[in-house]
């Protein structure tokens, strides 16, 4: 992966735009989780600059003070596009929100596909401090069912490797419900 001045640029703003806000574990500081997402997806053969910054930036509308234009004014309305397709519709009621919030998804380019399972990888991953991660683990499992499909690569080796770790997790839930 080329690591571009835009990239650098987005690594910043995601850092400035979160900072203060912690992950669930309350250590964490919050912006370790876009740079993770990021990762992934690049882990996974994304070269795709405007990917990558949606990637850094997936929460940044949903979370922070940012909006579209933030985002279309820094980096371009390709990047700010992929960015709103990963921003849940917070005036809708929680039901209709995700609901239409994965229907977004599920039609979404890929390279917003990919980003949402690196997400929902790095969620399930973070879910560790959770006796069993059901929330997280679900959220996987949909991932894996409404958005890994294409046969671009980064979305079989996103749908590969979020599909391992699901079987981890299940089996390491097990074993924690066997030993209660």
């Amino acid at each position: 992966m080329k690591i571009t001045h835009k990239i650098l640029e987005a690594i910043s703003f995601s850092a400035s735009a979160h900072l203060g806000q912690m992950r669930k574990d309350d250590e964490t500081p919050y912006h370790a989780h876009p740079m993770r997402v990021a990762a992934l997806a690049a882990s996974w053969g994304v070269e795709d600059e405007a990917a990558l910054i949606a990637a850094l930036l997936h929460d940044t509308i949903e979370d922070t003070t940012t909006d579209y234009d933030d985002i279309a004014k820094a980096f371009g309305s390709d990047a700010a596009n992929l960015v709103a397709a990963l921003t849940k519709d917070s005036r809708l009621p929680h039901d209709d929100r995700e609901e239409a919030y994965y229907a977004t998804l599920a039609a979404a380019d890929w390279r917003v596909r990919v980003a949402k399972m690196a997400d929902g990888y790095d969620n399930l991953l973070d879910s560790a401090y959770a006796k069993i991660p059901t929330t997280a683990l679900a959220k996987a499992e949909k991932a894996i069912a409404v958005l890994a499909y294409g046969d671009e690569p980064p979305i079989a080796a996103g749908r590969a490797a979020l599909a391992k770790l699901v079987a981890e997790t299940k089996a390491r839930a097990r074993r924690k419900v066997d030993r209660t």
